[in-house]
């Protein structure tokens, strides 16, 4: 009776302990992480928020090649899990007829593209209590042609340059751009050398939304926006060859494909 009564318990335990995932263990791919409420969660060594429904959320970067780490810790009892990453093969984008100081931009701009840069970083380094992360994601634009792909590296009028870390529509310039989800403008930039126009949407969790290269910007920095909301309209501001809407996804720091959430991919 005794060892019956103990396989049971122990059976009750391991499932107490027990994680969900929604999402693969792929090179870029967002992952949502379901668990008990009051548990406290590690994506490898960085602490994590747990939503008051034991929702968490983190992703895999386009070029990780290591196991990831997950610890869970609840009523004095720790769990790891250890998942290891797929790898994916990238495509090579070449683009040509850029003017030259987009692609090699001159001194006197640097100061410039790094005071732009550190603002991009100060907002996605937004952990916020918002739990909009875990509705599902809906596409920026109808009807459109994908022109670029995430983790593709790109090659700007011959030159080897950063890969791409996102998506690329193909769209008439004054289409108008739908909000892929509900979220709060942590950054609203009309004029950054690279990008253009641009928006930052937070969505709770440190994971952050970006669009790029807009000709009109509809929303205020600080505003809530619902998913499906007209937030501004196509252009080809910033380092552009032609009307097109760039949209990224992002973890924190970590650059993820946006079309692990958009199901196109």
């Amino acid at each position: 009776m005794f060892k019956k009564f103990l396989a049971i318990f122990l059976l009750i335990s391991s499932n107490c302990l027990a994680i969900e995932f929604e999402g693969k263990f792929i090179q870029g791919h967002f992952i949502i992480g379901k668990t008990e409420p009051e548990s406290l969660i590690w994506i490898d060594k960085k602490k994590v928020k747990v939503t008051k429904d034991g929702y968490f959320a983190f992703g895999i970067g386009r070029d990780r090649n290591y196991d990831v780490t997950i610890t869970k810790k609840l009523n004095k009892q720790t769990e790891k899990i250890v998942k290891k990453i797929q790898k994916r093969k990238y495509n090579i984008q070449k683009i040509d007829g850029l003017p030259e100081k987009k692609v090699t931009p001159p001194k006197e701009l640097y100061d410039r593209i790094q005071r732009e840069n550190r603002i991009i970083v100060n907002a996605r380094k937004i952990d916020s209590d918002l739990t909009f992360f875990k509705k599902k994601f809906i596409s920026p634009l109808e009807n459109s042609i994908i022109t670029g792909v995430y983790g593709s590296q790109r090659i700007l009028n011959g030159k080897p340059k950063w890969p791409h870390y996102g998506i690329d529509f193909a769209a008439k310039k004054g289409t108008e751009i739908r909000a892929m989800l509900d979220g709060r403008a942590t950054m609203v930039e009309p004029d950054l050398f690279y990008t253009g126009g641009t928006l930052i949407f937070d969505h709770g969790h440190g994971i952050s939304t970006l669009y790029m290269h807009m000709e009109k910007i509809y929303i205020k920095k600080g505003e809530e926006i619902k998913q499906g909301q007209v937030i501004g309209t196509v252009g080809s501001t910033g380092r552009s060859t032609g009307p097109h809407l760039d949209v990224r996804l992002n973890w924190f720091g970590t650059r993820l494909d946006p079309m692990t959430v958009l199901n196109l991919k």
